[in-house]
């Protein structure tokens, strides 16, 4: 799950949110070629929050993940959207029509993490979306490794149409992800809304 704010935000809702889900984050770096930087949550159940912000750079205007990021920012901050990891990013690039771009980050113990996304155009169109991801460094090095919480993702409340999003990720409309309750709500603007999670002391959503 992805959380963008303002850089002016940046440091105060990281630690908000660490505190609301019991544990603090870690700072995973910069993502030269997006222009944006994040720190991050890994959770139990194999998933993490990052609490992502655009730096004055000139690829945050470029990019299309910072563009998405810099775009919520404007509108307050909040969720940007949530992301599924893939084993093969190939069958999603063959169903969107064009190739994934590479990322990468440095994180602060000097490991490059590798990874290919695609999806962040029709999630500027249409932000009840999630992107795609796969990872190009082993399981051990992912951000979910490791995680630094009991905390796990319960539900997500998302405003848009099951049926867009289902043929979108070629799952059914009826549940769309494996282990994680979806509710569909009205809202002014689609996309998500918020994300329930199970802690130690009970639900908390943000």
């Amino acid at each position: 799950m992805s959380y963008a704010v303002a850089r002016d935000s940046f440091v105060s809702t990281v630690q908000w949110i660490g505190s609301a889900l019991g544990a603090g984050f870690v700072d995973g770096g910069v993502h030269p070629r997006f222009g944006t930087r994040n720190f991050i949550l890994p959770l139990s159940g194999g998933t993490y929050v990052e609490v992502v912000t655009t730096l004055d750079h000139p690829a945050a205007d470029r990019a299309p993940f910072g563009q998405a990021v810099a775009r919520r920012a404007a509108e307050g901050g909040g969720w940007l959207g949530w992301v599924v990891s893939v084993d093969d990013i190939a069958p999603v690039e063959a169903r969107l029509g064009r190739t994934s771009a590479e990322g990468h980050r440095v994180r602060p113990d000097g490991f490059d993490l590798r990874w290919k996304q695609i999806g962040l155009l029709e999630l500027l169109e249409d932000p009840q979306l999630p992107y795609f991801l796969q990872w190009l460094v082993p399981i051990e090095e992912r951000p979910s490794a490791d995680p630094r919480t009991s905390t796990t993702i319960h539900g997500v409340s998302i405003a848009g149409d099951a049926a867009s999003i289902a043929e979108f990720l070629g799952e059914p409309a009826d549940h769309p992800l494996d282990q994680i309750e979806v509710t569909w709500v009205e809202d002014e603007e689609p996309g998500l809304v918020s994300v329930e999670f199970a802690t130690a002391h009970g639900p908390v959503t943000i």
